[in-house]
């Protein structure tokens, strides 16, 4: 008995690739073969990008499945998966297009899967509109510990927009199951940390960052932690802020760029961090978008967020298209928000 053909249309809600990614997630994870329509209709430049059509070939490799569409500029794709096969694998974006993103597309999968898997995936680790691996290291695999999965991450190099080159080795110890999680309190707080990565460009600029977060989160000096690469990745500037609390460590980040003043930069960072501080909930924006797919597949839990993102509301949407979820989000008096399921 053929299994029934899951229609996603491209274009709702946030009208990006994670659409894309969460269904073909939820298509290797199924069983089920998806369509996806008006895919990144929302953006600039719709249709798949390398790092999209990178995570599409992943997805095939490791499950021996077929697709038509699967090419540059394509705004739809038929995907049909078949089983699973663990390994060693490695897959490379070829830009700076994100490697986090091609890994979000296939973890699912292989976290379940019946045997362990490596993985070598190579393109961008510290770019723009993508979670650097700071934060995959950080803050997203810990938590996904906790529903049982054991994945972990090593930076062999960073690569940062536009050269990319970036590598990150991940190792995988599935389970059959996902265990029930709940996150709505932070706990006792803990460390914080700003960390500068630099390639290619003047000592002088992480100092300025870290004069100017200190400065403007009345963090001390010892929380600053500068890490200079190798000059062939860059130029490249990453700062990235980390607030660990008992239950959780929260990872925030911004990045150079052409004509932005690296003061400029710190303050954006700082007002997210302030932002998280200012409210008690554990999850922030993007953690809780990556959250919710671990939720569905372990069937109940809950987590309190900041807020939820049309990035994360679309993505409940989408994860109801193929799993047989009834989400409860309820916005709290403090202005959180709780995400249950069960």
């Amino acid at each position: 008995m053929k299994s029934r053909l899951i229609e996603i249309d491209g274009s709702v809600g946030e009208g990006g690739g994670q659409i894309l990614r969460t269904s073909l997630s939820l298509s290797l994870l199924t069983g089920q073969p998806v369509r996806v329509t008006s895919i990144r209709a929302g953006r600039r430049k719709p249709g798949i990008l390398r790092q999209h059509l990178t995570a599409i070939r992943a997805a095939l490799e490791i499950s021996g499945g077929v697709a038509d569409g699967a090419e540059l500029g394509s705004r739809e794709l038929v995907f049909r998966p078949e089983k699973i096969v663990p390994g060693d694998y490695r897959f490379a974006v070829g830009t700076a297009g994100s490697a986090t993103l091609v890994l979000q597309t296939i973890l699912p999968a292989l976290m379940l899967a019946s045997g362990p898997s490596q993985l070598v995936l190579e393109g961008g680790t510290h770019n723009p509109l993508a979670p650097p691996f700071d934060f995959l290291e950080r803050t997203f695999l810990p938590q996904l510990a906790r529903f049982g999965p054991q994945v972990t991450a090593r930076l062999d190099r960073p690569g940062f927009y536009p050269a990319g080159g970036g590598r990150i080795d991940i190792s995988i110890t599935p389970v059959t199951r996902l265990q029930p999680v709940e996150l709505l309190e932070r706990g006792a707080d803990g460390e914080r940390a700003l960390i500068v990565h630099l390639a290619a460009l003047p000592n002088h600029l992480a100092q300025r960052a870290f004069e100017r977060l200190c400065a403007r989160l009345n963090w001390p000096d010892s929380c600053c932690q500068r890490l200079v690469h190798s000059s062939e990745r860059g130029p490249g500037l990453a700062v990235v802020a980390q607030v660990s609390s008992e239950q959780i460590t929260e990872t925030f980040s911004g990045f150079g760029e052409r004509g932005l003043k690296t003061e400029a930069l710190a303050d954006e960072l700082a007002e997210q961090v302030r932002r998280y501080l200012a409210s008690t909930a554990p999850v922030g924006e993007y953690l809780a978008d990556q959250l919710l797919l671990p939720l569905a597949l372990a069937g109940r839990g809950a987590f309190r967020a900041t807020g939820l993102s049309l990035h994360a509301r679309t993505n409940l949407e989408v994860i109801a298209k193929f799993l047989p979820v009834r989400w409860s989000v309820e916005p709290q008096a403090d202005g959180s928000t709780v995400v249950a399921l069960g």
